[in-house]
């Protein structure tokens, strides 16, 4: 099982009270928890996207770029690539040239932005058109990244293309994978592709996702494609010397972040679910929080219901300090990663 670090980039104050750091510091932030986590077993960094709102990341390329000049074998990926939103002539252009510049280390995961329907508007489209939107552009990216002189017919979402090919081109295979599991579309549209598939896991518990994953393995087989089903999942986390530290540690930004969460699906998604803040239940289902040995317990746990290929933690949530957020990669480091 890969081992990978996800953020998402919000930028909160302190629990309880005190000054956020800048966003300057924030994005500088995410680069020193690259390098810490590649030092520290990791193998893998996500970064994810979003745009209008106190998560500060809009531009996955260029922190991937920039944690790719620190960095020597660590994956460069995200968490998720707006791909209904963005065209996929740019994201091609955007994610080959990274690859080039790191000597084929990028992955892309894309995903829907379903959570978040208000984004749609900023783009100009209409949020009722993120299935086939997300649909058209994660076909034609594929297309970018492994053909040349493209034919794109016109009559869907995006102009036409008339044998066009994408540069720079990809030092290699560059893995594109589905972020997805709210819907059974996206399952699907993996299956069918052959597209790795990373679910979203910080939502609900693993168990919720079972029968999911299944859907995907069976369709992934029937549609005969020479690889392997791979399946990634994504928690929140944390980790101290005992259990009960981590717990009483943890919640403080957590409650705050889990808030910041629910007001801001909120207001870009008006008629979404509001998820009350229940620290037991999210301890119990997307959240990994203990010891060591918890935590190794509880990666098995989702381990038999899912069989991963890999887990992506995210642990800078909710205003903590960046310092201890790097204590808390390296511990999770030495202390769960190499011990498997």
């Amino acid at each position: 099982m890969d081992f990978g670090l996800l953020s998402l980039g919000d930028l909160l104050p302190p629990p309880g009270g005190g000054v956020s750091i800048t966003e300057s510091e924030r994005h500088r932030s995410l680069v020193d928890q690259a390098v810490t986590g590649e030092r520290s077993g990791f193998s893998v960094v996500h970064i994810g996207e979003h745009h209008g709102s106190d998560y500060q990341v809009s531009a996955p390329p260029i922190v991937l770029a920039a944690i790719a000049e620190r960095t020597s074998t660590l994956r460069l990926s995200t968490g998720v690539a707006l791909a209904a939103n963005l065209d996929p002539v740019r994201m091609a252009e955007d994610y080959a040239t990274v690859d080039v510049l790191s000597d084929g280390r990028v992955e892309i995961v894309c995903g829907r932005g379903s959570f978040f329907a208000r984004t749609f508007d900023f783009f100009g489209q209409d949020s009722s058109d993120s299935a086939s939107l997300f649909d058209e552009h994660v076909r034609l990216l594929i297309r970018l990244l492994t053909e040349t002189d493209i034919d794109h017919p016109d009559g869907g979402h995006r102009p036409a293309l008339d044998r066009f090919t994408s540069r720079p081109r990809p030092v290699g295979a560059l893995p594109v994978w589905i972020g997805g599991g709210s819907s059974t579309h996206t399952i699907d549209l993996a299956a069918e592709l052959g597209c790795p598939l990373m679910l979203p896991s910080v939502f609900a518990p693993p168990q919720l996702f079972a029968p999911l994953v299944e859907r995907y393995r069976e369709r992934f087989a029937a549609a005969g494609h020479a690889s392997k089903p791979v399946v990634g999942a994504c928690c929140h986390a944390h980790i101290a010397t005992s259990g009960d530290d981590a717990r009483a540690r943890f919640e403080p930004p957590y409650r705050q972040y889990w808030e910041w969460v629910q007001n801001l699906i909120a207001d870009y998604t008006p008629d979404a679910p509001s998820i009350p803040f229940d620290y037991e239940q999210l301890l119990a289902g997307p959240a990994l929080v203990g010891s060591a040995q918890e935590i190794v317990d509880r990666i098995g746990e989702w381990n038999e219901l899912l069989d991963l290929d890999r887990i992506i933690t995210m642990m800078d949530l909710g205003g903590q300090h960046s310092a201890q957020v790097l204590e808390t990669i390296e511990q999770f480091g030495s202390e769960v990663i190499s011990h498997r």
